[in-house]
């Protein structure tokens, strides 16, 4: 299903507005009154970290810095919680992007997870510097939601560089 070094499957190159729509609908997704629930995942953290990961001369922490602030905003939150938080998620992401994508999915889960939960734990820790009350443990639980659905969020992802770029009855691939 996604290229690693055992794969001799070749994607298409991801277009950019399939980048940009896609951050744009997990901002959406993070806008909706749910978001805030326990167990529900920080959308913005997860495709920023994939996009991080899959294309870091495209997506990096200018990215995060300007949905860390349009978060910061929608949420009334401290000015530069989520900015300082997504920014360190796609510094580390990109940086160890190479060796991530080297993993069979169930494992990049693995990688991926230490890195959501610093994004979630640096958000709670701003939180709680500025007197905010402490959200309850139920907090913590997105960042492993978001590790569950690192696969089915790569398959959406990587979809549309599947499919060739003209049909041709002839060809079989």
């Amino acid at each position: 299903m996604q290229p690693t070094f055992s794969s001799s499957r070749i994607l298409l190159p991801v277009r950019p507005w399939f980048i940009v729509a896609s951050l744009f609908a997990a901002l959406l997704a993070n806008f909706l009154p749910t978001a805030h629930w326990p167990g529900i995942p920080d959308w913005i953290a997860l495709v920023l970290c994939f996009w991080c990961i899959r294309e870091p001369r495209r997506v990096g922490m200018g990215w995060a810095f300007f949905l860390g602030l349009a978060m910061d905003v929608a949420d009334g939150a401290v000015l530069g919680q989520h900015c300082f938080a997504y920014v360190l998620l796609a510094y580390f992401a990109a940086g160890q992007a190479r060796r991530i994508l080297w993993f069979p999915l169930g494992q990049q889960a693995l990688q991926i997870f230490p890195l959501l939960l610093a994004c979630q734990v640096i958000q709670l820790l701003m939180r709680l510097s500025t007197g905010a009350d402490f959200p309850g443990w139920g907090y913590l639980i997105g960042p492993l939601s978001a590790t569950l659905l690192w696969l089915p969020a790569t398959f959406l992802l990587l979809l549309p560089q599947y499919q060739p770029v003209e049909r041709d009855a002839n060809r079989p691939l």
